[in-house]
């Protein structure tokens, strides 16, 4: 007789080998384990994100305070090291609405200089708390509003008195007297002037800062406007006396003044160049433009090529007025070019310190 088989007995020889394929897989984590901490110990230490290291941020704190009372007017709080004055200023202008950023001039110290909008809170810090005097600097206008309304004024001022108003002249005695050529050169050359001013303020210069106080408009307009109605009535007057050595004075004073306008024009394009290239390491050197050659007499030529203008004006119109604002701009001109000068010694000093300021030996 065949003995019967257990029914349990395949189930018995299965367990054992499920027990060792648990064994052996348990095994082989161990194993797979024990060789990825292997991998981990032998790249080194795993380094921080930089999100973690740097999630730690000190902010400042800047306290505005009046410069003549000494009274705190506002603190500006959590401006992270990053940000500018101007950031300073909108927020002060948050807190304080009646004082907008261009009206507002903050110092380090009472006496010291306005402080530029792009200068760096960081730079300014000694501990946490940055004080800062605050000056309200009054309505202000920007650049390119001062020169345009400097410069538009007598464009149309002369024009005015070109065309002889009758509110201005006697009418009669308008339509008697002949009017010589040099009165339509002069009115020509005039305005030829105030439109490269114009024209330049719109396409060429570039304003680094961004506003100027309304005050100084008003005087300037007040200067320019007021000479060219002088200057204007004289020269387109009925009974204007023509210049002493008629037409010879009037053609070389009028081409001496479109060389100097040439020459002002080039010098204006080769300093706005140099701005926009970020070049500011040497002066700027002559080009192949003749016009541009003055770079190697004197450091401001812009302001020699405007004064000759106006001393060859004053040649072909022969007139009081005309020579009395030549004077007066020459000696204007002299004095920013000598500021000029100064700044560019400090900053050019090899290529500028045998040049003149405006005028070569002179000044």
């Amino acid at each position: 007789m065949r003995k019967r088989q257990s029914p349990s007995a395949p189930g018995r020889s299965r367990d054992p080998a499920a027990d060792g394929g648990a064994l052996s897989m348990s095994h082989n984590d161990s194993r797979s384990f024990f060789s990825l901490s292997q991998l981990v110990l032998s790249a080194g230490q795993i380094k921080p994100s930089p999100a973690l290291k740097h999630s730690k941020i000190t902010y400042f704190e800047v306290e505005i305070v009046d410069v003549q009372s000494k009274k705190q007017i506002c603190i500006v709080d959590k401006v992270p090291p990053a940000s500018t004055l101007l950031d300073v200023k909108h927020k002060f202008h948050k807190a304080c609405p009646q004082w907008y950023p261009s009206r507002v001039g903050l110092q380090l110290e009472r006496n010291g200089p306005f402080l530029k909008d792009s200068v760096s809170i960081q730079s300014l810090a000694v501990s946490s708390i940055i004080t800062l005097y605050f000056t309200d600097l009054g309505q202000q206008v920007g650049w390119t509003t001062f020169f345009l309304t400097e410069y538009t004024g007598p464009l149309l001022i002369y024009l005015l008195f070109y065309i002889r108003l009758s509110t201005i002249y006697d009418q009669v005695e308008s339509r008697k007297n002949f009017r010589h050529p040099v009165v339509h050169l002069a009115c020509f050359c005039h305005c030829l002037h105030y439109i490269r001013h114009l024209l330049e303020t719109l396409f060429v210069h570039k304003f680094s800062e961004g506003h100027t106080p309304l005050k100084n408009m008003i005087k300037g307009c007040a200067f320019y406007w007021g000479f060219t109605s002088w200057i204007a009535y004289y020269i387109n007057h009925p009974r204007y006396t023509p210049p002493s050595f008629g037409h010879k004075q009037v053609f070389y004073a009028a081409l001496a003044f479109l060389m100097c306008e040439a020459g002002n024009h080039f010098i204006n394009v080769a300093l706005a160049h140099q701005t926009n290239s970020g070049n500011r390491t040497c002066f700027p050197s002559p080009t192949y433009n003749p016009f541009t050659w003055l770079f190697l007499l004197v450091s401001c030529p812009n302001y020699t090529y405007e004064a000759g203008s106006w001393i060859s004006f004053t040649v072909m119109t022969q007139t009081l007025p005309v020579g009395i604002f030549a004077f007066l701009m020459v000696i204007q001109m002299s004095l920013w070019a000598q500021k000029k000068h100064r700044l560019y010694l400090k900053r050019f000093y090899p290529e500028v310190r045998r040049k003149a300021a405006m005028i070569p030996i002179i000044f």
